[in-house]
């Protein structure tokens, strides 16, 4: 086996457990189980769990955040935006993950949970210093879709943003599988990332207390 298919074999066992049982009760001797690799190699890729983290998350935010940062900026350009418009430029990038895994989108945003439920900051870290300017134009157009907003406001309503988008994403086979039989609706993913964005965008949007 390569280097290369060693190292492959290391992140596909990686993110599989790390998103369905969490950074924190994800061993590295779970993993080079799962892998059936040895701990060196991965001490030899990746030189700790921290990195290896870091690693898994990259192969998402790498092709995520670019695609993401074109369509704020283009949507920064416009005089007047809506918190909807906003939400939307999210939908293309998250589906392009698809070209990593069949469940690209949704593996990412549990990932991305996992990142807050687990207290990893070192993640929250890595992001803001190697994506920071994709998180400052994704500020910027909420603010100026609802300049009434607090920074404070913001803060609370993406999180809550965060924690809704997650669980959707997490529980999409079974919300399919209602839609499909008692609704009898046909929903792919993107549908379903698309159902939500009203719901978040009115939330964000409503009228501070």
């Amino acid at each position: 086996m390569s280097k290369k298919d060693t190292k492959q074999k290391i992140l596909d066992a990686a993110e599989v457990l790390f998103a369905e049982q969490g950074f924190s009760e994800t061993s590295l001797r779970l993993i080079t189980s799962a892998a059936d690799v040895n701990l060196a190699s991965v001490n030899y890729h990746f030189g700790s769990k921290k990195d290896l983290i870091k690693a898994v998350m990259d192969r998402y935010l790498s092709l995520f955040m670019p695609g993401t940062d074109e369509a704020l900026k283009r949507l920064l350009a416009e005089p007047a935006i809506t918190l909807h418009q906003v939400f939307d430029c999210f939908v293309a990038p998250l589906m392009a993950l698809s070209r990593i895994k069949r469940r690209g989108p949704e593996i990412f945003l549990q990932l991305l949970g996992r990142g807050y439920i687990d207290n990893q900051g070192f993640l929250r870290w890595f992001i803001v210093n190697h994506y920071g300017e994709v998180l400052e134009h994704f500020t910027l157009a909420i603010h100026k879709a609802a300049p009434e907003l607090s920074s404070a406001d913001v803060f609370w309503r993406l999180h809550f943003t965060l924690g809704t988008v997650v669980f959707t994403m997490a529980s999409s086979e079974a919300l399919r599988d209602i839609a499909r039989t008692d609704f009898n609706e046909e929903i792919d993913v993107e549908g379903l990332v698309r159902k939500v964005i009203p719901y978040l965008a009115s939330g964000v949007g409503a009228k501070p207390c």
